[in-house]
C-alpha cells in the first residue's frame, strides 16, 4: 500500500510483516524512531509472538539478539555510530557463529568530536566483521531491503547488516509501498534454523577454538561471503519477481554503456549523482554512474566488467581512512585494470551537504586535470591552514 510515511517507520512497519519473534531495543539518534516504531507495533498487537526486548545497552541490545537466534528465534535489532562500536565484540561473535540476525544501522558519524549527522563512517568501521552489508538508496529501497535481508540470512545462516543514511533517509518522509503481511509471507518463509540449542540434543556454539582450527573457521566465514553473490541477486531477482520492482542486487548502473567518465558510489547521494548525470549528458558529456548495494560482499567482478571501458573512475566516499584517503576506492582499484585512472572524492563527513552544483563543478575540474588522487569536495582550506599554522606556532612555544 502506498503512503506518504517517515523512513524509519517505513523500515518498522515492514520488519513487523517479517515477523520477527525477539526485537532487541535500545535508542541511539538517528536509529531510535525504528525500534520506537516497533514497539508500538508490538504493544499493539500487530506482531504476534514477539518478545520486544529494552536493554540496557547496545552491547546489550545484540548480546540478546545472539541469545535468541541461538535459541533458534528470528532475531532484530538496529543502532549507529558510537552504538556499533559499543557492540564490536558482539557484531564479531554474531558473525563467527553463525547466526542470522538482522540489523539496521542508521549511518552516523562517528566521533570525536561528537556529531549526530549522516556519513558511512560507522559501517565502514564493521566491514571485516562477517556481515554482509546492504546500503539503501531510498526509502523504499530502505524497506524493501529489510525484507530480502531475513531471507539471505536465514539462506546463508550469515547476520545482515541494513545501512539506512541518517536523517536523510530515517527521518525524511516519502511516498514508500509498504507490502501486505500476505505478500512478505509469502516471501520470506517460517525460521527454520541451521543450528540451535536445544537442552535435549546439547551443542556447544561459539566456543574455544584453537590454532589448530581458527584458519579453518575463518576461511568457511570467507566461502559464506562468496556463496553471498549468488543468494544477494537470487533473492533480488525473486523481489523483483514478486513486488514489481528493483531492489537490493550487488550494484545498479546508469548511463554507463558509453559512458567515458564514471562515477561509483552507494547510499541515498546516489540520487543526487542521477539528477548531475543527467544534467552532464544533456549537455554532451559522456558520464555515468555504478550505485553498489552489497558493500560486503564486494561486487569486485561486477565492477571489474562494468568499469572496463571506463577512462576515468571517480569514487564518491562518505568515510575516510585517515593518512591512505579512501575505503571503497581501495575495493575498486582492487577489482580494475591499473591501468584506469581513479580518483577518490572524499564528501559529506560528518552530515556536510553535498550540492549538486559542488559535484558538477568537481567533474568539470576533472575534466581539465586540475586534481590528483585524492580530494575533498568544498574543503574550507583556509580554516585549515589557519589550524595547521596554529599548531606550528603552539608547538614552537614549547607547549
Amino acid at each position: 500500500m502506498l503512503k506518504q510515511v517517515e523512513g524509519s517507520r517505513a523500515v518498522a512497519e515492514v520488519v513487523a510483516l517479517c515477523r520477527p519473534e525477539v526485537v532487541c531495543a535500545y535508542p541511539i539518534t538517528p536509529q531510535t524512531h525504528i525500534v520506537e516504531g516497533l514497539g508500538e507495533l508490538v504493544k499493539a498487537g500487530h506482531v504476534e509472538n514477539c518478545d520486544y526486548i529494552n536493554v540496557e545497552s547496545e552491547f546489550a541490545a545484540l548480546s540478546v539478539a545472539i541469545g535468541a537466534s541461538a535459541a533458534g528465534a528470528r532475531a532484530y535489532t538496529a543502532t549507529s555510530s558510537q552504538g556499533l562500536l559499543f557492540m564490536a565484540e558482539a557484531v564479531f561473535n554474531a558473525a563467527g557463529m553463525g547466526l542470522p540476525i538482522v540489523m539496521t544501522l542508521g549511518n552516523r558519524a562517528i566521533g570525536a568530536p561528537i556529531n549526530i549527522w549522516n556519513d558511512h563512517s560507522d559501517a565502514m568501521s564493521m566491514r571485516d566483521a562477517g556481515w554482509i552489508q546492504l546500503f539503501a538508496e531510498n526509502n523504499q529501497e530502505a524497506a524493501d531491503l529489510h525484507i530480502q535481508a531475513f531471507r539471505i540470512a536465514e539462506e546463508l545462516s550469515c547476520p545482515v547488516m541494513v545501512c539506512v543514511d541518517g536523517f536523510i533517509l530515517t527521518h525524511a518522509v516519502e511516498e514508500v509501498d509498504v507490502p501486505t503481511q500476505e505478500q512478505v509471507d509469502a516471501f520470506v518463509p517460517p525460521f527454520e534454523p541451521v543450528q540451535v540449542l536445544d537442552i535435549k540434543a546439547p551443542v556447544s556454539i561459539g566456543t574455544l577454538v584453537g590454532p589448530d582450527a581458527f584458519t579453518e573457521v575463518r576461511y568457511l566465514d570467507h566461502k559464506k561471503q562468496l556463496r553471498a553473490y549468488d543468494v544477494i541477486n537470487n533473492v533480488s531477482r525473486a523481489f523483483k519477481k514478486a513486488f514489481g520492482r528493483e531492489a537490493g542486487g550487488m550494484i545498479r548502473t546508469y548511463h554507463v554503456d558509453d559512458a567515458k567518465t564514471i562515477i561509483v558510489a552507494m547510499g541515498s547521494v546516489i540520487g543526487t549523482l542521477k539528477d548531475m548525470v543527467d544534467e552532464k549528458r544533456e549537455q554532451g558529456q559522456k558520464i555515468g554512474l555504478v550505485s553498489i548495494c552489497s558493500f560486503r560482499p564486494f561486487p569486485s567482478k561486477e565492477i571489474q566488467e562494468v568499469l572496463q571501458k571506463a577512462k576515468h573512475i571517480i569514487v564518491l566516499e562518505k568515510s575516510l581512512a585517515s593518512g591512505q584517503g579512501g575505503v571503497m576506492s581501495a575495493h575498486v582499484k582492487l577489482s580494475i585494470d591499473k591501468k584506469i585512472p581513479v580518483t577518490t572524492l572524499i564528501a559529506g563527513l560528518g552530515g556536510r551537504p553535498i550540492p549538486k552544483k559542488s559535484l558538477s563543478d568537481f567533474v568539470e575540474s576533472m575534466e581539465k586535470g586540475t586534481h590528483g588522487e585524492l580530494h575533498f569536495l568544498d574543503l574550507d582550506h583556509a580554516v585549515v591552514e589557519r589550524e595547521l599554522a596554529a599548531f606550528e606556532q603552539e608547538k614552537g612555544r614549547g607547549r
